[in-house]
């Protein structure tokens, strides 16, 4: 009989941007591999896909729907493993689980980020906080990307639930890498870019948490210095219109660009100078990495993510969570130092070598080992 496994997370986009190259292990392993999350999407290395009707907000009356149809595949398919990802996906996987943990199924919590860190608010420390402890007794193990997370479930948890610190999930420098001038050139010819622009590229989902508007004002509070810069935004998310309205109300158009969601984002990253992310809060950074990956410099806003892959002056910067000046200032100094430009892109690759995917999946397949 083949074994199954089963991935839990709430949207589709997060197994094709995450969790591929584990799945096509648990593939070259003999596995049956299963996903569940709410919608449809081709995936390789999948042999059932399940649409679970999860529902992000904590608020919704929505989970009873989605508890019942994952606990029914749960125990109808009886799974030797289960990992699951994002907050709420996760919160209804290990409940729905209990009873198939009894007899012999073992759960694995991938936290990519808690919604409770070091300067959270008191609302997401008093919803997310209590629970995750209460859960950490119905899990066989919790692995962290970083190491605040890590410090806080694994002294805090429950004793009976294993722990574990990753490099990440992992980024693969067989598409994410530094490119010749004469590629780069080539690219921003294709993209219609100068060679003479400076071109910085953040990579995030328009959404409150990522803080587009901290980039929008900065650059309108100090637009007498920022001639030759320019500024990619590439992504998507419900406050697009939004911040496309700000840059246009305060006259940006000239300064920073919408491209949309981007396939190619390897290629915006090799064209570009210069890495940022104005986020107020990231497990660890993913964008970061593979900007640091194709030799960029990186800007980042101060968080528990950031800070572990952003070493402060030796490969990029990091600034205060609402400092528009310090974030100019920096900028402008990277776009007037090429020499330090070249150090930083140096170490940049040095430190993101470290979360490349090799050693992410071999650390992962330790782990997995274990309790297969």
């Amino acid at each position: 009989m083949i074994k199954k496994i089963l991935f839990t997370a709430s949207i589709p986009l997060h197994f094709k941007a995450f969790h591929l190259p584990y799945l096509a292990w648990f593939k070259s392993q003999g596995y049956e591999v299963h996903v569940a999350c709410n919608g449809y999407v081709e995936l390789p290395h999948v042999d059932k896909l399940w649409d679970v009707p999860f529902v992000r907000s904590p608020f919704s009356l929505g989970h009873i729907k989605a508890y019942r149809i994952l606990n029914k595949i749960i125990e109808r398919e009886e799974y030797v493993l289960i990992n699951c990802h994002t907050p709420m996906a996760s919160v209804l996987t290990r409940l729905a689980s209990m009873k198939a943990r009894k007899h012999g199924t073992k759960l694995l919590y991938t936290a990519h980020g808690f919604h409770f860190f070091k300067g959270a608010s008191m609302l997401h420390w008093a919803l997310f906080y209590p629970v995750e402890i209460l859960l950490s007794k119905y899990t066989d193990a919790i692995i962290c990307i970083n190491p605040e997370d890590f410090d806080l479930i694994s002294t805090k948890g429950n004793k009976s639930c294993a722990y574990y610190l990753i490099p990440g999930i992992g980024v693969s420098n067989s598409r994410f890498f530094e490119v010749s001038i004469a590629e780069k050139t080539a690219i921003r010819v294709t993209n219609n870019f100068a060679t003479t622009d400076f071109l910085l590229v953040y990579a995030a989902e328009y959404i409150g948490r990522k803080n587009h508007d901290f980039i929008i004002q900065a650059i309108k509070d100090n637009i007498d210095k920022v001639e030759g810069i320019k500024i990619l935004f590439a992504g998507k998310g419900v406050l697009e219109d939004k911040l496309m309205n700000a840059v246009k109300q305060y006259h940006l158009e000239e300064y920073i660009y919408f491209l949309g969601f981007r396939s190619d984002i390897d290629q915006i990253y090799k064209m570009s100078d210069v890495g940022i992310s104005s986020s107020k809060q990231e497990g660890l950074g993913i964008n970061l990495v593979e900007e640091m990956m194709c030799g960029l410099p990186v800007i980042a806003t101060v968080d528990r993510g950031h800070s572990e892959v952003v070493d402060h002056e030796v490969n990029g910067f990091l600034i205060a969570q609402n400092d528009h000046n310090q974030f100019v200032a920096y900028l402008l100094q990277l776009k007037n130092d090429k020499q330090m430009r070249a150090e930083f892109s140096r170490q940049a690759k040095i430190k993101a070598d470290k979360f490349e995917l090799r050693n992410s999946l071999k650390v992962m397949a330790g782990i997995y080992e274990r309790y297969l």
